[in-house]
């Protein structure tokens, strides 16, 4: 099956980035005020790379609320920026912020124009639905000018699909061969859709994700390519990473692989943030969770749980020298996390 569509990388320049801001108070409980602060530092991180005072700006962001609270709570940030106009809000029926996942995924069409494919949602495998996320694709497709097409015979989430921008796809067993989305369904399958959707020649097929993550293995948070050719991962830190075969695993399956392109993969790792607990349980914190914006790179770390600097110090020195950005910014997600992700998974990119 031909397509004649094509999902950039995600270091190919923007036009804009769609960005869901916490606005459920019944979600968040005392967590709300602090994960809006980190967005708020997220989005400081696209639109003013260099700080506050230089004159370069990043790429405009959109930002999706819900609710006359968020909406007044997101207004005054906004107010606070040096230049407001860079910041766009929508009032939008979202269940909660993850854009990645619930929102459409931008692709080019055969004519270069933006569009965007959407497939079906179903919270997670069932876990966490909630009200209107399974229409916020649509939503933002038209607010973005993108001409959507919809597979709905396939359940996925944008945060289980990893690409090149050259045809290059990672994604997980896990994930969308789980029976809680698609049962039934193969490799090949799979495949299909992912190369009429997307543009997809080649799938490298991973198979477990990370403890405690209730997406099933979603790809974001286990290897990332950061240019054709080359993909970065994570290895294990400390004695109690309770991720450490998983990581092995992952590594491994990666160092045999070749692209659409036929070059071998080259892969690089950094440290994983190591052993994350939330309410004594392991959490699926993870560096690769980073979002590459047009001029900086914005980096998960999560000092305020773990208390330490060292994996993520160590994990930013190697990644910003791996992505061509001017700017690298690490910056903590730890109230974010208690939601279940971080920064690439509230954020879609919008290709110019």
């Amino acid at each position: 099956m031909l397509s004649s569509r094509r999902q950039p990388a995600e270091w190919a320049p923007h036009d804009a980035v769609w960005i869901g801001w916490p606005s459920a108070v019944e979600l968040w409980e005392d967590d709300l005020g602090p994960a809006r602060a980190e967005v708020e530092d997220l989005i400081r991180a696209i639109l003013f790379p260099g700080g506050e005072d230089a004159g370069e700006r990043g790429e405009p962001v959109h930002l999706l609320a819900r609710g006359a609270d968020a909406i007044a709570a997101a207004e005054i940030m906004r107010g606070h920026l040096p230049d407001p106009s860079l910041l766009t809000i929508h009032e939008a029926p979202i269940g909660d912020i993850w854009l990645r996942d619930t929102g459409p995924v931008f692709v080019k069409d055969e004519t270069g124009a933006r569009a965007a494919s959407a497939f079906a949602f179903n919270g997670w495998g069932g876990k966490y639905r909630l009200e209107k996320d399974d229409e916020i694709a649509g939503v933002v497709a038209n607010l973005a000018g993108a001409r959507l097409r919809r597979f709905d015979d396939f359940t996925g989430e944008g945060g289980a699909l990893e690409t090149d921008g050259e045809g290059t796809f990672i994604t997980t067993r896990q994930c969308l061969l789980n029976n809680n989305r698609n049962p039934g369904m193969s490799e090949k399958d799979v495949e299909a859709v992912l190369k009429a959707a997307l543009g997809a020649e080649k799938v490298i097929w991973l198979d477990e994700g990370l403890e405690g993550d209730h997406t099933d293995g979603h790809v974001d948070n286990l290897a990332r390519f950061v240019t054709p050719g080359k993909v970065v991962c994570m290895r294990p830190t400390g004695d109690n990473d309770p991720n450490a075969e998983v990581l092995a695993a992952i590594e491994k399956a990666l160092a045999g692989q070749t692209d659409a392109a036929g070059r071998k993969l080259e892969v690089v790792t950094i440290p994983s943030p190591g052993r994350v607990e939330l309410e004594g349980e392991p959490a699926a914190a993870s560096h690769m969770n980073f979002y590459i914006a047009n001029h900086s790179v914005v980096m998960p770390v999560y000092e305020k749980l773990t208390g330490e600097a060292g994996p993520g110090h160590e994990a930013a020195e190697i990644l910003k020298g791996l992505i061509d950005r001017p700017y690298f910014c690490a910056v903590d997600s730890s109230h974010i996390l208690t939601g279940g992700g971080s920064f690439h998974c509230i954020s879609q990119q919008q290709p110019a």
